[in-house]
């Protein structure tokens, strides 16, 4: 069986993806997940996996960790300033869901998104997509576009309207002035324009695909291939954005 790698393997989208192969029955030891720190993945050693420290910033400490990998989920990092050096990632729901308290609480969604719109999708939907494209027996490589149904912001305040029966709005502002907000918000500057950067690639449409990889990666069967089969291909998880990682 061909050995897997997950980097990020210790945030919130690469240990998802790690769960999802040991799931689908791909043995602990055929894993590697690749951490900036080993401390922060010690549940997954005590469950086989083995865990080797890398960082984006130093090319040469993944060569030693990837070592041996015949397939790797290339997880971006979501460090402000190294959207390039640290790669990107597709978007996820949890980027707006995890902030449903703050709507609330401000009667309204301010961004500078305008009406463009969003092909998210949960973390958890990603992993399970990303493991099946990493176990697809097939030669090769393969790129794969992945996204849910798409909304706007527009949509998605009428949408937490109509669940809490709190009325929330969207409110839209030119990209400057809405990094600026952020700015007297508290963020340094390099953070409220890392922040404020996925606004802009929705209103060019950036974040838009009618793709429909992930749904047909999410019905793929939960297993691993046999010993033996498919040795030589290597997967990554592609994204349907150039803005950043969830």
């Amino acid at each position: 069986m061909p050995s897997y790698a997950v980097t990020g393997a210790s945030g919130r989208l690469g240990r998802l993806a790690v769960a999802e192969l040991l799931a689908r029955g791909v043995p602990a030891s055929d894993v590697v997940a690749v951490v900036h720190s080993r401390a922060r993945a010690a549940d997954l050693a005590d469950r086989g996996v083995r865990v080797r420290e890398a960082d984006y910033s130093s090319p040469g400490t993944l060569v030693a960790a990837l070592a041996g990998v015949e397939r790797l989920l290339l997880v971006s990092s979501s460090e402000a300033g190294q959207r390039v050096a640290h790669h990107v990632n597709a978007w996820c729901t949890e980027n707006y869901t995890d902030q449903i308290g703050r709507y609330l609480e401000a009667g309204e969604i301010v961004g500078a998104a305008g009406t463009g719109r969003i092909s998210a999708a949960a973390r958890r939907d990603y992993a399970a997509a990303a493991a099946a494209a990493l176990l697809e027996d097939e030669a090769g490589n393969r790129a794969y576009e992945l996204g849910g149904r798409a909304f706007g912001l527009p949509g998605l305040a009428r949408t937490v309207t109509g669940a809490t029966g709190a009325p929330v709005t969207y409110r839209d502002l030119p990209a400057g002035e809405y990094a600026s907000r952020l700015q007297r918000a508290g963020l340094d500057e390099a953070t409220a324009r890392f922040v404020a950067a996925p606004d802009a690639s929705i209103a060019r449409g950036d974040l838009q695909t009618s793709s429909q990889d992930l749904a047909r990666l999410r019905g793929h069967p939960r297993h691993a291939p046999r010993r033996g089969r498919g040795r030589s291909a290597q997967r990554r998880q592609p994204r349907p954005d150039q803005s950043g990682g969830g």
